[in-house]
């Protein structure tokens, strides 16, 4: 893709990154999909994939800002305690459906910043889909963009219309209650729900107007952060379900400005639901 001239300097030095390091995770996708029908299977040579990605992404983010601090996917946190920017990475998000030769998966870079000792805030973001070869990008105040098409998110008002993505929570992951509550709400009232893997791309879906909305509890950072702002510069709300900062918990809800408070009150609902059960004495 020819840069843009809207992106910041910051921005550019993400975009190349991201690019660098998708083209190599297709060409490791490829791969992956051979191995779909050998003895060993392709788990050992994904996971090496997605170290590789990520060891890519640190060595030409540090190469432009050394300054910067770093939140991993797979590594951890690098860099100073007293950052003052710090990027956020998830070398390869979608990693089960990469793993199965599904072409839905990305790389994801949020650019964060300390506001004071309290609080941060993403300023820029990107989400690049190498399968599909689709570059979303966001930047506070310049707007949200598929490659160079300005996105909106969705301008449906009816939930009876609406399509919303979600995540299924993993074995094993304390919020299997929760997410049962909720969606036995959310789907008699909705055209349709979407669980396509990777949450990062369910937010730049949102941002897009594929999605009229989305939610999920307990991802993590790097699975959010470059989403968060995506969803808000194309004009969308992006809370947690109490309708604060999502970034802490991790428990997000997104959608335009007509579903965004309709969606988060069936969530609402299904978790009090939950939380109402589990404190009720035992018999």
């Amino acid at each position: 893709m020819a840069q843009s001239p809207r992106l910041s300097p910051a921005l550019n030095v993400v975009v190349a990154a991201v690019q660098k390091a998708g083209k190599r995770l297709l060409r490791d996708f490829g791969e992956v999909e051979q191995l779909q029908v050998s003895m060993k299977g392709p788990g050992d040579f994904v996971s090496q994939a997605d170290f590789r990605a990520e060891e890519t992404l640190r060595t030409d983010l540090s190469r432009a800002r050394p300054n910067f601090a770093f939140l991993m996917e797979e590594s951890g946190s690098h860099g100073s305690d007293d950052w003052e920017w710090r990027w956020v990475v998830d070398p390869l998000d979608g990693t089960t459906n990469f793993l199965h030769g599904i072409p839905h998966w990305c790389v994801s870079v949020g650019i964060e910043k300390r506001i004071d000792a309290e609080r941060t805030e993403i300023m820029a973001g990107v989400i690049y889909n190498p399968a599909a070869d689709e570059l979303f990008w966001a930047e506070k105040g310049v707007g949200a963009f598929l490659n160079d098409k300005r996105l909106r998110v969705s301008g449906r008002r009816d939930m009876q219309q609406a399509v919303f993505a979600t995540g299924i929570p993993f074995a094993g992951v304390p919020r299997k209650a929760e997410f049962s509550q909720i969606l036995a709400r959310v789907m008699p009232q909705v055209a349709g729900v979407r669980r396509f893997g990777a949450a990062a791309l369910d937010l730049a879906w949102v941002a897009a107007g594929r999605y009229d909305g989305y939610w999920e509890l307990g991802i993590k950072k790097w699975d959010m952060a470059a989403g968060l702002i995506m969803v808000r510069e194309a004009g969308g709300f992006v809370t947690d379900p109490e309708g604060g900062d999502p970034y802490a918990e991790g428990n997000v809800v997104a959608g335009n400005q007509a579903l965004h408070g309709k969606l988060r009150d069936v969530v609402v609902e299904g978790m009090t639901t939950v939380a109402s059960a589990r404190a009720r004495p035992q018999d």
